[in-house]
């Protein structure tokens, strides 16, 4: 039993006084009793605003909407809710309003790189299609504010056909994230139908999908919805687990319906002031992630959208939490410190300087210790001479995959992968006959 049952059952009685606590792992009555309103959200947690606290916020929710699932909303804790992450993260501030000069609509200029409507072409092998502008929960630090939360805004197929279109004409995309909003906004059909039409595309190898869901609405990751994207193998999921307080009964149960199915999952944090700035709450997120077989991927610095200044920390403290971590847990649970560089560059990674100096023959270097030691470089290094022209290269690569040698002899007779039962030399007469029969 969840840990949250009671205050789920406190919660869902209140939303619909004949209501049974069956109904909480609906999905869809999840996403039917989402909280909008402020008076809703006061109902509900028992937290009380001041009026005037209330007129500003209702100013906030004005310009960025509020949607959250009764489930997340269980996980606050409102007789501390001030501090809480669950809180800020879900909850709106009177700070989103402090929108800075430096702050960006598009800070990421996607719609810069977009050739068509939903794709985002900014990789040369890879690309980002938008295929929902709705979440089940609207977070607070979202870097797509200018997007999520429009009216209608689940594509029809006729748009979505536009971007796979842009797919199957540019034969250098080998890898297509699927993004939003959240993907599993959209019902199981629809992504059938989504994933047939991409993955049916010959150069297209892998398909992305970024969700939330296991984080906001676990209930969403159903046994219907693993066998549809069980088809569709190799597909790799990436989720957003910000603090170790997202991490429930629940969620975990979501987590291993996916992994017990085979999908490779990665996590996407972002860094955001006062909720998990604290090397002590990464280390424990990042552990707790790996032991539900997640793979911390990137840990982001927050972007600079509009309202989110207050989220956002020094990029030292990126660094700080990096150092927190290489060295003093293992080294899958370590993610990738990135800046989403404003103006679409792309993802910098930043990491800790662990080169201290280096001449023509060795390099100094440091560990997570502070141990100071050196790498003698090779006295002699030759490479294959590589004049660039790719095309026309002539070299001995090798980048074919390897043809697996098949079973000879006596061992082709102990395989039972191998269905001959006889080795025959070549011109037995038994055999030269039977075959001249045969003919």
């Amino acid at each position: 039993m969840d840990i949250f049952n009671d205050i789920q059952q406190e919660i869902a009685k209140k939303i619909k006084p004949d209501s049974n606590i069956s109904n909480w792992k609906d999905w869809k009555w999840q996403l039917k009793n989402s909280i909008q309103s402020i008076g809703k959200f006061e109902l509900l947690t028992g937290i009380n605003f001041s009026e005037d606290e209330k007129a500003r916020l209702k100013t906030t929710l004005e310009r960025f909407p509020l949607s959250i699932t009764p489930y997340y909303l269980s996980l606050i804790d409102n007789k501390n809710y001030e501090n809480d992450p669950v809180f800020k993260q879900a909850f709106a501030s009177v700070d989103e309003l402090n929108v800075l000069k430096t702050d960006l609509k598009d800070p990421l200029s996607e719609d810069s790189d977009s050739p068509v409507e939903g794709i985002t072409h900014r990789y040369p092998d890879r690309v980002l299609f938008h295929v929902s502008n709705i979440c089940s929960m609207y977070c607070r630090h979202c870097t797509r504010k200018r997007k999520v939360g429009d009216v209608d805004s689940i594509p029809n197929k006729q748009q979505l056909l536009k971007g796979i279109e842009y797919i199957r004409n540019t034969p250098q995309i080998r890898d297509v994230l699927l993004s939003g909003g959240d993907p599993f906004m959209l019902s199981d059909d629809y992504i059938d139908w989504l994933l047939s039409e991409i993955t049916a595309i010959p150069h297209v190898e892998i398909v992305r999908i970024g969700t939330r869901m296991p984080v906001v609405l676990p209930y969403r990751i159903t046994d219907n919805l693993v066998k549809v994207l069980k088809k569709y193998h190799p597909l790799w999921i990436n989720t957003h687990f910000n603090h170790p307080r997202e991490i429930t009964s629940s969620s975990k149960e979501a987590l291993a319906k996916l992994a017990d199915a085979g999908f490779p999952l990665g996590n996407q944090s972002v860094l955001l002031a006062n909720v998990n700035d604290c090397p002590r709450i990464m280390k424990n997120l990042v552990q707790k992630l790996v032991q539900n077989r997640v793979r911390p991927y990137y840990m982001y610095q927050c972007d600079l959208s509009e309202g989110l200044s207050h989220f956002r920390t020094p990029v030292g403290k990126g660094i700080e939490i990096l150092e927190s971590l290489i060295g003093h847990t293992t080294g899958f649970a370590v993610p990738t410190y990135v800046i989403d560089a404003p103006g679409g560059g792309g993802k910098i990674p930043v990491m800790p300087n662990y080169i201290i100096s280096w001449s023509t023959n060795k390099v100094v270097l440091r560990n997570y210790e502070g141990i100071i030691t050196t790498y003698k470089e090779p006295e002699k290094y030759e490479s294959k001479f590589c004049d660039r022209d790719c095309d026309n290269c002539d070299l001995d690569l090798q980048l074919d995959e390897a043809d697996e040698q098949k079973a000879l002899g006596i061992e082709q007779l102990l395989s039972d992968e191998d269905s001959t039962i006889s080795l025959v030399p070549d011109n037995n007469e038994r055999y030269n006959r039977r075959e001249e029969d045969a003919g």
